[in-house]
């Protein structure tokens, strides 16, 4: 299975004021994954050209004054570079607050048939500032990519 975009839906509980929202959803055959796990899974096993990127994006904002997104391995409070912020049997929600913007991703699991499950990444973003909206629309067509990669990924090593 492929990852699809499906239709987010604001205002989201998570981050009311958000004003920008995508959502994507995967099947996955014969899955039984928590959210954490799902979470874990999806964002924090990136592939190299993900991390690069990363890491070109820490060099580049640092000049603005936001926050860089490192990884912090071993960190029982975030899952890869975000905070894990709370979770429960349906849903895990990551994120932070920076200066241009606030976002949370909310990564979701419910049962899809006798033995699968769907598994869903919400992002939630308020545009702060004009920086802030400048900065989601160059970065929105790397996000989509990265999404849809990451959620591939969970298909394949949940395979």
């Amino acid at each position: 299975m492929k990852p699809h975009r499906v239709s987010a839906v604001l205002p989201d509980e998570h981050l009311l004021r958000a004003d920008w929202a995508d959502r994507y959803e995967i099947d996955l055959a014969r899955a039984q994954l928590t959210p954490i796990e799902a979470a874990d899974r999806t964002l924090a096993q990136a592939p190299a050209w993900v991390r690069h990127l990363l890491a070109l994006r820490n060099r580049i904002v640092v000049l603005f004054g936001l926050k860089g997104a490192e990884m912090r391995l071993g960190d029982r409070n975030t899952i890869g570079i975000f905070p894990v912020l709370s979770h429960d049997e349906q849903e895990a929600v990551l994120g932070f607050d920076d200066s241009h913007l606030d976002f949370r991703i909310v990564v979701d699991v419910r049962p899809n048939g006798s033995s699968g499950q769907t598994v869903g990444v919400t992002t939630l973003v308020f545009r702060k500032n004009l920086f802030g909206r400048f900065y989601i629309a160059a970065i929105t067509p790397f996000h989509r990519l990265i999404v849809r990669t990451l959620l591939s990924g969970l298909a394949r090593h949940t395979a």
